[in-house]
């Protein structure tokens, strides 16, 4: 199995991380409350992003299988904090679907994948997941 990011430390709590089947490039940077710049994404974050993420990638799966257009539909996530330990307490996920008058059928479809792909399945059980659906 071949390494999938390379991440180097730039200083002053800041990151920068290649994905080499792509190249793409992603800079991180402490927050603002943990002595950072706050001027990029923050490793948790990232963390927050990606749950969200790889929810909307496997409801995009599910209504591609089944001829559902769920293109534009946008999502807003919220990152709650804990202390003591430091720690992604909650990560608050709406869905805000685009008005293509979807049948019940088809939101309970794309609704029963939410929490059951990869990242939802791999953070810790204490990770408060909210998902909220807008149709």
């Amino acid at each position: 199995m071949g390494i999938t990011v390379k991440t180097t430390y730039l200083g002053d709590l800041r990151t920068e991380n290649i994905h080499l089947q792509s190249g793409s490039k992603i800079i991180t940077d402490a927050p603002t409350d943990n002595r950072g710049k706050g001027e990029a994404f923050s490793p948790t974050d990232l963390l927050a992003t990606s749950l969200g993420n790889c929810i909307m990638t496997i409801m995009g799966i599910k209504a591609m299988d089944n001829n559902i257009d769920i293109e534009g539909t946008e999502l807003n996530i919220t990152k709650i904090m804990a202390s003591d330990p430091r720690r992604v307490a909650e990560v608050i996920m709406e869905f805000n679907f685009p008005d293509k008058g979807y049948s019940q059928e088809e939101k309970q479809m794309i609704e029963s994948v939410a929490g059951v792909s990869p990242v939802p399945l791999s953070v810790h059980e204490n990770l408060k997941q909210t998902i909220i659906f807008n149709w």
